[in-house]
Parts: C-alpha cells; structure tokens; sequence
C-alpha cells in the first residue's frame, strides 16, 4: 500500500518545491511562472522580497532594472504582477466586460497611433499631447484620463509595458502573435502554472484561484468550470486531515528529498509558500494576515509582517525598517520567544545579513 501522506510532508514538500537552488533572474521567473507584484516597499517591493530567495545576488530593484531585457510581460494573471511571454500570451485577446464606446475607440485609436510613432512613452509624454484632463478613479479620487486610458488599453493588449521610469510604467505597442490561442488549451495550460507555482493546493484554493483567472481572461468565464473539472482528472490528489489537496501528477510529496534545510527565511507576504492563507493555517497552525490596509490600532502583527521560516516552520514574523541608511528588523514568534536551539541564532543573522545586502546597505 502507498503510505498516507501526512501535514509533515505536505509541509517539506511546498517549502522544497518552491525554495528551489537560486539561479539566473530569468530561470527564476520562468520556474516560478508568474510573480506577484506590490507597490508597498517596506523594506522592498514584494516581487524583490519574493525573488531575493531564488535569484543568485539579487538586490532590490534587480526586476524593474533588468526588465527590458528579460522575455517577460507586466499583466494581469491571477493578480497583477510579472510573466514569461509566452504565458501572458494566452490571456490574448482579451474581451474585457466593460464594451468600448465609438468616441473611447477613436481615443485608444490616437494614443496607439502616438505610441507607434515615438516606439515607448511615458504618460506625461501621452497628456501633455491629448490634453485629456482628469477623470474619476476606482478609489473615488482623480487622476489623469490619459493614465486610465494607457491602463486600459495595456489590459486590452493594445500596448505593453516597456519598463519602469522611476517606477512609473512606460508604454509601447505590443505585438499579438499571428494566431489566438486555443480557448481550452489556453486555460489548461493557465491552470497548470497555476498549480506549478502555488501546490500543493487545498480544493478549495484551486478553485478559487483558477476563478481569479477573470482578471486575465474574462472572455473565457464560462470555460472556468470545466477548466476546474479537467485539473482534477489529470492532477495528484490526496487526503490530509479531512483536507483534499492538488498537486502535479509527476511530483511526489512524500519524497525524501524534501528535507528542510537550517536556513531562516523573511518572505514576502506573496510569497507563494504563504499566499493561500487556508493551507497556511492548515501546515502551520496559525494564522497569518495582511495587516497593510488595516487600520494601525487594529493591527496585530504589524504594517508589512513578513513571514519568519526556519527549516519548514513558519514560527513567526518580522518588521524590517531602513532609517538612516540603518537597517531594523523588529521580530515576533508565535510562541512568544524565539526558539532556544543555537542553531536559529546563527540562521537569523546569516539572513540578516542576506537581507542588508539585498537592500544595498
């Protein structure tokens, strides 16, 4: 009979297969398959603090430097972040829900033609052309109507992002592929970077996630259940505590080789290891939230709590600050002190370490 697997390997398994050996920036992002994007620095973006632990000599800032180089895209996958070519190209065409009116075509229309002409452009570049003024935002507030038309027509797929000025996006026209993707084989192959990054996954999560796809393909609502079906005839499952959990068929949780190393780890709070709360409660017994958008008095573990992992325990968080050019990492454990084992003394400060390094200080 094949041994049960249990919370123990489930565990090791998620933090072997995502900690994989640091490697090239591009490998990096390719393995992962899409990583999650934060404007927050607190020390540091969260596509920084996710790749800092996968990239050899990462330092902040590394992505929106490199960017242009890279065969990546900025979009829309299950959240907004970054992605292989070739994977943002099966979200395209997109259809959003929202149906174009002839005068906001003959806009998107003139800001292509512009963009087209001057190869990249920065929004200032597109308002102070247009003139376009301002207009209402999804906060309530104004900001300018040619940034939300530039935001619309790169979710479209009319233009691209082609790199970062002091972390505002710039713009160029993006070339589609000859041939749109097969709509079925497109959310099969969505569905499985789905699952390559963020398994094992809890039932409830992958469905949950392959329903996140809306923001990356909502013209192909309708294909989303079936997608669900198909993941999990071809997908390994199996039961741990009552929970079924997903993962590709050619892995195997309960392999040896995902024995943990000694190292301790502060991630991003979209990390892939931490992102679905539910399993995270479930292997470590605790819960952990996102405290940014939390009113300061209702807080509990702070403004950008990073996860705290030593070995394949997530045993608490901490609060990494930069004053002064002073790096200041205020941490907690759930169990109310850090653990007495010599060992975590001499990991913490290796990551210390690590961290200044990648914070240039």
């Amino acid at each position: 009979m094949t041994k049960p697997i249990t919370t123990v390997d489930l565990r090791r398994y998620a933090v072997a297969r995502t900690l994989f050996a640091p490697t090239t920036l591009a490998k990096a992002i390719t393995r992962l398959g899409f990583v999650q994007a934060d404007p927050i620095r607190a020390p540091a973006r969260a596509q920084d603090l996710t790749l800092r632990h996968r990239v050899k000599g990462y330092c902040a800032g590394d992505l929106e430097r490199r960017y242009a180089a890279l065969d990546i895209e900025e979009d829309f996958f299950v959240n907004y972040g970054f992605l292989p070519r070739a994977t943002q190209a099966l979200m395209h065409p997109r259809t959003p829900k929202t149906a174009l009116t002839a005068a906001r075509r003959k806009q998107m229309d003139a800001v292509l033609a512009f963009v087209q002409a001057h190869d990249v452009v920065h929004p200032r570049a597109v308002d102070a052309h247009f003139a376009h003024g301002k207009s209402r935002n999804w906060l309530g507030g104004s900001s300018n109507a040619s940034t939300q038309l530039l935001d619309d027509m790169h979710y479209r797929g009319l233009l691209r992002i082609a790199g970062r000025v002091s972390g505002v996006r710039t713009y160029a026209v993006r070339i589609a592929p000859d041939e749109a993707p097969d709509p079925q084989q497109a959310m099969d192959a969505l569905v499985d970077v789905i699952v390559h990054k963020y398994a094992p996954l809890p039932e409830r999560s992958l469905g949950e996630l392959i329903n996140h796809l809306r923001g990356g393909t909502p013209q192909w609502a309708h294909l989303r259940s079936d997608a669900l079906a198909r993941a999990k005839v071809r997908l390994a499952n199996g039961v741990v505590d009552g929970q079924t959990y997903y993962w590709s068929a050619t892995e195997n949780p309960a392999s040896r080789r995902h024995a943990p190393d000694d190292a301790v780890r502060l991630l991003a709070p979209f990390d892939p290891l931490v992102w679905d709360r539910r399993r995270f409660e479930h292997l470590w017994a605790w819960a952990y939230r996102f405290e940014a958008y939390t009113p300061a008095a209702k807080r509990v573990r702070g403004y950008y709590a990073l996860p705290l992992l030593w070995r394949d325990q997530v045993i608490g968080w901490g609060n990494v600050s930069v004053t002064g050019g002073q790096m200041r990492a205020d941490l907690g454990f759930v169990a109310g002190k850090p653990p007495r084992d010599a060992g975590f003394s001499l990991a913490l400060a290796a990551e210390l370490a690590r961290l200044r390094a990648f914070l240039s200080l």
